[in-house]
């Protein structure tokens, strides 16, 4: 099944918006935040805090091949999300924009990867006191948002599944 032009634009508006978003804030978060220096947005429940991820999410780290390692599976997820999205039925504009949203965030850390061996730039630390949420970025963002809609989205899809199934059962039932 192929996507329509329309849900095209959606997915790849999608993406590129958070790729570019998420490199201009990161770039503003490295000339104008010290490391590990918290500067407070919203109190300190939102604070603006740079930190370089060489690991992966949640700061899992592999060793020195942690960027090839983690790099080889950004790529994987993108050519898998790209393929979810040109094989998901024309008329679905939500689950494009949910795919774009996690594909453009899974871009914006990947060329950070390839960027420098510092990892990762993430500045976004929410947290109450010393209970601190781990620090994201844009592209963190996106791929959570991404990835709640998709989920959002296939149990629509699944719902509607089993009423249709049920609906036909009892009209075959009836017959």
């Amino acid at each position: 099944m192929r996507t329509s032009r329309g849900n095209g634009r959606v997915f790849w508006s999608a993406a590129a918006i958070v790729v570019v978003v998420d490199a201009i804030t990161k770039s503003i978060a490295v000339n104008k935040l010290m490391p590990e220096l918290p500067h407070r947005v919203i109190g300190n429940v939102v604070r603006f805090t740079l930190a370089f991820n060489p690991g992966a999410a949640f700061s899992m780290y592999l060793g020195e091949y942690s960027r090839v390692i983690f790099g080889a599976f950004a790529v994987i997820a993108l050519v898998v999300l790209w393929w979810l999205y040109r094989s998901g039925p024309a008329s679905d504009r939500l689950r494009a924009l949910a795919l774009g949203l996690a594909w453009g965030g899974a871009a914006g850390n990947l060329l950070d990867r390839f960027q420098g061996a510092r990892g990762v730039v993430d500045f976004i630390d929410i947290g109450v006191g010393n209970v601190r949420f781990w620090t994201f970025n844009v592209a963190d963002s996106a791929v959570t948002v991404g990835a709640i809609l998709l989920a959002w989205v296939l149990w629509r899809e699944d719902r509607d599944r089993v009423a249709v199934a049920a609906r036909d059962e009892q009209a075959h039932e009836h017959s």
